[in-house]
């Protein structure tokens, strides 16, 4: 193998390149790695995650005390201990503790409950291990991988293609164009819009697909050439989690504590100069000062508003939403239309089988027959691997196995796709009959009946 997990693979240069070439370049074959020098190059690489979810009480607790009020009434509690305001200093005190700690008790512990959820989070993809397919986690992915992309399909990794049947991807994530693009195996077929592993925008990559893009029609295989952070789409997400914007609420507030600040300044200076240009005490002069600003600044401000966004904190915990930060319950209210894809969300984004039925409603062994033949998958009878929930919910129903899927040999396919909303599957049965199934949208498969 010639790449280096520090090496960043040049997408253009990868989706130029002849396939034969390209699986030299990464040490692997069509029949897919094996388990031990996929085992190696984990432990070399690393998993295929664009960043690791861990949780730092010191991160959480910085994000807490960037304010500039907090800053003001800090200034404000150690003047007014040095100037023998000591009742003061220890009120401003108490109301800061318990402003910060309310913040770091609740945001400390929605990062912990983000972490255990993403941690429970499982996705899986279809590669080509020890010469069979395999369903892995994607974060067990490596470079040299052989891996399959299904209809409706998140790409797991930046995969450059050495097979494809009527594909086209959603690029969107990475160039903002609603328009899907054609993919196919074959370098200089034609070209169109896409991204580098570094992550910026380039032409003449439609033999690759990347991660984080959804595949809009058709199925392909490819060889995983990028992982995680290396991949286009892992070096924006570095971008953007560098540092969380600031909300609307947060500026806000900002800008209110930064008036605060400057009204305390000039009131300050005016009545220090005043005083002594009416031959006052300089130490009586500091210290009315220092009471009229204590006097403008809205000590209970930061308690308030902890307060008041921990309950809300609470009361979406009832109904079971998770708030990772405080300052979002405000800008949460002020939503009038929230737009969410609920598969996988909202529910669990599984599929189960119930039943195969006939015309009159009555359980059919045939029709479930049809169904498994009509499903888009590989392996042969010691293990099956479908390519998309649905199919796998019927080869994992009861009795799959023992249908007789296996006496019928595949002779072609036509992959489902958006606009036909069908599968279609030319089989040659025990009795040398070959059968046409068709399986999709019933209004798209009634109209041709």
């Amino acid at each position: 193998m010639t790449t280096t997990p520090d090496e960043v693979v040049s997408a253009r240069s990868v989706a130029s390149a002849e396939i034969d070439d390209v699986l030299a370049q990464f040490g692997t074959s069509r029949a897919g790695l094996t388990s031990q020098e996929a085992a190696r190059r984990s432990a070399l690489y690393g998993p295929n995650a664009v960043r690791s979810h861990r949780v730092s009480a010191w991160a959480v607790l910085g994000r807490q005390l960037r304010s500039a009020i907090l800053v003001l009434l800090a200034v404000t509690a150690v003047i007014s201990f040095f100037l023998g305001s000591s009742t003061d200093a220890v009120v401003i005190g108490v109301i800061l503790t318990a402003s910060i700690g309310l913040g770091f008790a609740n945001e400390y512990r929605a990062e912990r409950a983000t972490a255990a959820l993403h941690s429970n989070l499982r996705h899986h993809a279809t590669v080509m291990r020890d010469n069979r397919p395999t369903e892995v986690d994607v974060a067990e992915l490596v470079p040299g991988d052989l891996v399959d992309v299904v209809l409706g399909a998140v790409v797991p990794a930046d995969v450059r293609l050495i097979s494809a049947t009527g594909l086209e991807c959603d690029e969107s994530v990475l160039t903002g164009e609603s328009e899907a693009v054609e993919k196919h195996a074959a370098p200089g077929a034609a070209t169109s819009p896409g991204a580098t592993s570094a992550g910026a925008t380039d032409s003449g990559l439609d033999t690759c697909v990347f991660m984080g893009t959804i595949v809009r029609a058709g199925t392909g295989t490819g060889v995983v050439f990028a992982t995680g952070a290396k991949t286009a789409f892992g070096d924006i997400a570095a971008g953007l989690g560098e540092r969380h914007p600031d909300t609307d609420f947060q500026r806000g507030l900002r800008k209110f504590s930064n008036l605060l600040l400057r009204v305390a300044i000039v009131l300050i200076s005016m009545i220090v100069v005043i005083n002594l240009l009416l031959d006052r005490p300089l130490l009586e002069s500091l210290l009315f000062a220092l009471a009229i600003a204590v006097g403008i600044t809205p000590q209970l401000l930061p308690a308030v508003v902890s307060t008041s966004l921990a309950s809300g904190s609470r009361q979406l915990a009832k109904r079971k939403v998770l708030v990772k930060r405080l300052v979002c319950i405000e800008d949460l209210g002020d939503l009038d239309i929230l737009l969410t894809d609920k598969t996988g969300t909202l529910t669990e984004g599984r599929i189960s089988f119930v039943d195969a039925v006939d015309p009159s409603g009555s359980t059919s062994r045939e029709t479930f027959l049809y169904g498994l033949l009509a499903t888009e998958y590989t392996g042969g009878t010691e293990q099956v691997v479908a390519a998309n929930a649905m199919d796998s919910a019927l080869w994992a129903a009861p009795g799959a196995a023992e249908a007789g899927a296996q006496r019928y040999e595949r002779l072609a396919s036509l992959p489902f796709d958006h606009t036909r909303c069908m599968t279609s599957v030319l089989v040659a049965g025990p009795n040398d009959e070959h059968l046409l199934i068709v399986k999709g949208a019933p209004e798209k498969v009634l109209a041709r009946c």
